[in-house]
Parts: C-alpha cells; sequence; structure tokens
C-alpha cells in the first residue's frame, strides 16, 4: 500500500529490510535482529546516493535503521509519533532526532531529559481529502436519500472480524435507527443472501472497501463506529462526527488504541469499550449505546462539538522542514 500511494504521487519508493521490534519474547526477536542491520546498513546505501537534506519519520519498525543511518551521516530527522503514547520505535528514534512531533500536550510526559526539549505539540496529520469532504457526493455514492440517517461501521482496510460479527448479531436492532453502512475488509465472508435478509439487509449496505471515497462518506455519517487508531479518529475527528470506538486490545499489542480511546472518551468526542472488560461488550449493550445516541440528538452534538482536532498539523510539520532544510542549505552554502 506505502509503494502504491508514494509511486501514485510521482514519487521514488526505496523499500528496505526490517526486523520487527517486539516487546514480548519471541524466537522472531533473534532473526530479526539481523533482519534491522540488514536495514541499517540497506538505508545507508540510499542515503549516501540520494543526499537528502532532511529525514522525516511517521515511526514504525521499519523506521528505525533509517532513522540510525541517518543519524551516522549527521542527516537532520524529524518524527512524528500519531498516538497517545509513544512506541517503541518513536523512543528509539527521539534519540536521533532534532525534532519530535507530538499529537496531544499530554503526551510529553512519556519523554524525558534531552528528549523533552524536542518536542512540538502539533495534532496529527489529517489526509487533505477531508478538508474538501462533501456529504452530498457520500450519499450520491452509497445511493441514500438526503434525509436517510446513516451509521457509518470501519475496521479498517482489512476490516475487523470483533466489529463485524457484533454488527451483523445487533442488525436487527441497529437498522431500526439507522441505515447501516459497513467497511467490512476485503478478506471478510459475507453471510448469504438468505440470512442477510433476515438481518435487515434493506437498510445494510456491506463494501469490502471504500477507498478514495471514504471523505465523503465518512462526511454524511450521523454516528461512526470504529477502531480507534490515530488515522480513523482524527479524520472523523475533523468532520465532527461522533465516534463509538471498539479499540483493538489484548495480547500483541501495546494498548495503543485503548489509550487513544481513552483520551477522546475524557475529551467528550467518543464513547469507547475498552480494556479487557469484554462482557461489557456485545451485540445488547452495543444496540443499547447506539439506540441510546441516536435517540439523543444533544448528547451526539456535544461529542461533535468536542476540540480534539488541532489546527493544520501536516502544514505545521511542513513548514518546520521546510525552514529546517532551508537551514541546512544556508550552511552548506557558506
Amino acid at each position: 500500500m506505502d509503494r502504491a500511494i508514494v509511486e501514485k504521487a510521482g514519487l521514488k519508493f526505496f523499500g528496505i529490510p526490517s526486523g520487527k521490534l517486539r516487546r514480548y519474547f519471541s524466537l522472531k526477536n533473534f532473526s530479526d535482529v539481523f533482519k534491522i542491520g540488514s536495514g541499517f546498513f540497506a538505508a545507508r546505501r540510499i542515503l549516501r546516493k540520494e543526499k537528502p537534506a532532511l529525514l522525516f519519520s511517521k515511526g514504525g519498525f521499519v523506521s528505525v535503521p533509517p532513522c540510525a543511518a541517518a543519524a551516522s551521516f549527521g542527516i537532520p530527522i524529524f518524527a512524528h509519533e500519531s498516538d497517545y503514547s509513544p512506541g517503541l520505535a518513536t523512543r528509539i528514534n527521539s534519540r536521533f532526532a532534532q525534532k519530535i512531533f507530538l499529537p496531544y500536550k499530554e503526551s510529553a510526559r512519556f519523554f524525558s531529559g534531552a528528549a523533552r526539549e524536542k518536542i512540538s505539540v502539533c495534532g496529527n496529520p489529517i489526509r487533505a481529502e477531508f478538508a474538501a469532504a462533501d456529504a452530498v457526493k457520500g450519499r450520491a455514492f452509497l445511493g441514500l436519500e438526503s434525509g436517510e440517517r446513516m451509521l457509518l461501521v470501519l475496521g479498517g482496510s482489512l476490516g475487523s472480524r470483533e466489529i463485524n460479527d457484533l454488527v451483523r448479531a445487533a442488525l436487527p436492532d441497529l437498522t431500526r435507527h439507522y441505515t447501516v453502512i459497513h467497511q467490512t475488509g476485503e478478506h471478510d465472508e459475507p453471510p448469504d443472501a438468505g440470512k442477510l435478509s433476515l438481518l435487515g439487509a434493506g437498510r445494510y449496505k456491506p463494501y469490502a472497501y471504500f477507498g478514495e471515497e471514504i471523505p465523503h462518506i465518512m462526511a454524511a455519517a450521523e454516528l461512526v463506529l470504529c477502531r480507534s487508531g490515530a488515522g480513523t479518529i482524527w479524520e472523523a475527528a475533523s468532520l465532527r462526527k461522533p465516534m463509538v470506538l471498539i479499540p483493538l486490545r489484548g495480547a500483541g499489542t501495546r494498548g495503543d488504541q485503548v489509550e487513544n480511546a481513552r483520551f477522546f472518551q475524557k475529551a467528550g468526542a467518543a464513547i469507547c469499550f475498552a480494556d479487557n472488560d469484554d462482557a461489557a461488550l456485545s451485540p445488547e449493550s452495543l444496540v443499547r449505546l447506539i439506540g441510546s445516541l441516536a435517540e439523543d440528538p444533544a448528547r451526539r452534538q456535544g461529542m461533535a462539538d468536542a476540540e480534539i482536532a488541532a489546527a493544520d498539523a501536516a502544514g505545521v510539520i511542513a513548514e518546520e522542514i521546510a525552514r529546517e532544510i532551508e537551514h541546512v542549505q544556508n550552511k552548506e552554502k557558506k
């Protein structure tokens, strides 16, 4: 996906090998050490050839070798963390970085010493398409009437089995309030036509993946039910959409989605099912919550009015990068 996005924009894409940084015991940790080393030297070769004025990192395990390689050449490094708490990669990269961009001022407490002096709070970048989101276009794409109320269900591009199963179990009740527009993921196995008709198929529209239409579709939604990945929830907040969040949680995660969801709930922008209290999350509890929100426009408006999305984060970061590149170039001229 990264390669496709970059090349579609007319830019060069360079892939490097890299091992994953795990916080738990795994035999793969031993073999991945060699992959990380290989990624470091591959990144050095690319940087030596391309001679960039600056390296910008968005975190993730693949970012560590390039940041270390850039540091070995004295190339300035700017890093951005999307989640409430920094991942291990961002913590490592902060040692090399000249500037660390964070989404929330509260996230600064996870850093200490010299790293804290590098922090700039800017929010999360949001795709430019969301600034031009058009609810009318979204309704036209979905075939909805102008006054038709819509619940948008998202589980990411690959979908979420947990969310898919919950929503389908709750459909007969959910469709009393809303037309349910559901991004199921490309690997989802939808119910057969007979079973779907019993679930309220007339007001249930599943899609494998929305693609480029998602800004318009989200703009048309009255309520959004989704995971709490940083990108999705900030995009929904930018369109002032009330959210019900079911974060990815449990073994194999570092809890970042739970933290994101808690922050948005505390700010009043969302209601979340979090922690490991799965007894509280059921089709019945989901129906009760969605139904109560559907019948309470004042509560939905309060969630929409919660102040989350900061000013143009992408613009702030771009200006800082441009300023640093100009500084580097002026030094080289001297």
